[in-house]
């Protein structure tokens, strides 16, 4: 089978399309015929080592990247129950669905509705499921809440934005470009910030008379976690949750008395859902709300597996304006 692969940790060069084995399976595993695989900043963190100790998401070299994906399933593993070959399905947190067939722990796996089409199913699975675990659990949303949203064109992005609005909080939406305010709009946010051309803490602030946002959701790290800080009220969550301009290396305690003793949190999705009962919990509120018209998926583009490089070239590049995705061989059911 063809897959994407990585031997040695690095950039873009590091990227291979390889003729590779079926993975054989283990007891209580699953393998899928894949469909749809999801694109996502942990890939890119898993290919250029940024993850490489991570013992949440624990790898190997080499190894095939991508950690979502659907299809159907093409074979069952010993102990499997309540799986059945031919059942549309999804999962997340699990490597290796650059490639068009891939093993997951049964647990994992999410069946996916007829009435849910598959990169629909992708899309909400680790992005949908980050923004709902957001603005679910982390930091449940409220009515009078005031969130700030980094990245709010963006895949997690544009569903945070919506979820948040959903539960009754004021939305300040964080985009690069006139264009990404105008979808951050559609999306339901009350404020939209440039930040090429504004400081969006000062912002904040003046529109909030000083007291600033409840909670701040910060995927972009680095640069923006200082700012994300003083935009975040007295009391407030700030919570960084990705890396898109470089890791956070450290935050003072002192720091975060000094901003008006504020809590910080760098959390995994992988412990909010760390059993199939949450998985399910959480696919079905996002699928049920897909289902209703409450939840807008906007998938960006897809690209055919073997476009891996152009598609973490775009990502990285901050140009994605929704879900990208990778066509990894030719629908069977969707």
């Amino acid at each position: 089978m063809k897959a994407i692969r990585v031997a040695e940790y690095g950039d873009l060069n590091s990227l291979s399309y390889d003729e590779v084995p079926i993975p054989e399976l283990q007891e209580n595993e699953v393998l899928i015929d894949i469909e749809i695989a999801g694109v996502n900043f942990i890939d890119i963190y898993m290919r250029n080592g940024l993850y490489a100790n991570s013992q949440t998401y624990a790898q190997s070299l080499p190894m095939t990247l991508g950690m979502e994906g659907a299809g159907v399933i093409k074979a069952l593993g010993k102990g499997v129950r309540n799986l059945n070959l031919g059942d549309r399905v999804a999962y997340c947190t699990e490597l290796g669905s650059y490639a068009e067939c891939a093993k997951v722990a049964a647990w994992k796996i999410i069946p996916v509705p007829e009435d849910i089409p598959l990169d629909i199913a992708t899309a909400l699975m680790l992005q949908g499921s980050t923004a709902h675990y957001l603005s679910h659990s982390l930091f449940p949303i409220g009515p009078r809440h005031r969130c700030l949203i980094h990245a709010a064109s963006g895949g997690v992005g544009q569903l945070l934005v919506q979820l948040a609005k959903a539960r009754g909080a004021k939305v300040f939406a964080l985009v690069g470009s006139q264009e990404k305010a105008d979808l951050a709009k559609v999306n339901g946010a009350d404020y939209t910030i440039l930040y090429k051309k504004e400081n969006f803490a000062e912002l904040v602030l003046e529109l909030t008379k000083g007291e600033g946002v409840h909670v701040v959701y910060d995927s972009i790290g680095k640069m923006t976690i200082a700012d994300s800080l003083r935009a975040t009220k007295k009391r407030g969550t700030c919570v960084n949750y990705g890396a898109a301009s470089g890791p956070v290396e450290a935050i003072s305690p002192l720091a975060l008395a000094e901003a008006g003793s504020v809590f910080f949190t760098r959390p995994h999705l992988a412990d909010y859902i760390s059993t199939r009962e949450e998985r399910l919990m959480r696919s079905s509120d996002l699928f049920e709300f897909y289902r209703k018209g409450k939840l807008r998926v906007n998938i960006d583009r897809i690209l055919p597996l073997i476009k891996t490089t152009e598609a973490h070239q775009i990502m990285e590049a901050g140009e994605t304006k929704g879900k990208l995705l990778l066509k990894n061989r030719q629908a069977s059911s969707a």
